[in-house]
């Protein structure tokens, strides 16, 4: 429905170029503007027309037979680390440095300590058990998502 809109808006302003042609004067300064400005409008439409179409095209057919809990994540080339938290400590940077957050997961073997980029407080709280999927990326650990237990 709303590309069917797009399609009226983009050849309504064209429709007044041909009028302006036809009709009325196109070499007076006002059937000029009148013109430049109707298709300026029919060329912005336009492409917003194009570019959902293109993104309508591009969508996979799929799109809404998910699971009800929301569509299946597969996480590849991503590091994994199950334990509970014992501490996360935020370190905030200067402009231009990433801040960091020093995560110290235990399970039965020794704990392990993690680099994260951001703040990483809210998203693993002291004394959970989690399962944290994460990548490396300059050298730091960004969080790509995270299990509760």
């Amino acid at each position: 429905m709303v590309l069917l809109f797009y399609i009226v808006l983009t050849t309504l302003p064209l429709a007044g170029v041909a009028w302006i042609v036809f009709n009325g004067s196109p070499f007076t300064m006002d059937g000029l503007f009148l013109s430049l400005i109707l298709l300026a409008m029919s060329g912005i439409v336009g492409t917003t027309t194009l570019f959902e179409l293109w993104k309508k095209k591009s969508e996979p057919e799929d799109k809404g037979k998910s699971s009800p809990t929301g569509p299946s994540k597969t996480i590849t080339d991503s590091l994994s680390q199950k334990g509970r938290v014992e501490s996360v400590q935020f370190f905030e940077a200067p402009v231009g440095i990433s801040n960091k957050s020093v995560v110290v997961l235990t399970n039965d073997a020794a704990p392990q300590t993690l680099v994260f980029e951001g703040d990483m407080r809210n998203a693993l709280p002291v004394g959970q058990k989690v399962h944290v999927f994460f990548r490396k990326d300059s050298g730091l650990n960004v969080l790509l998502n995270v299990s509760y237990s």
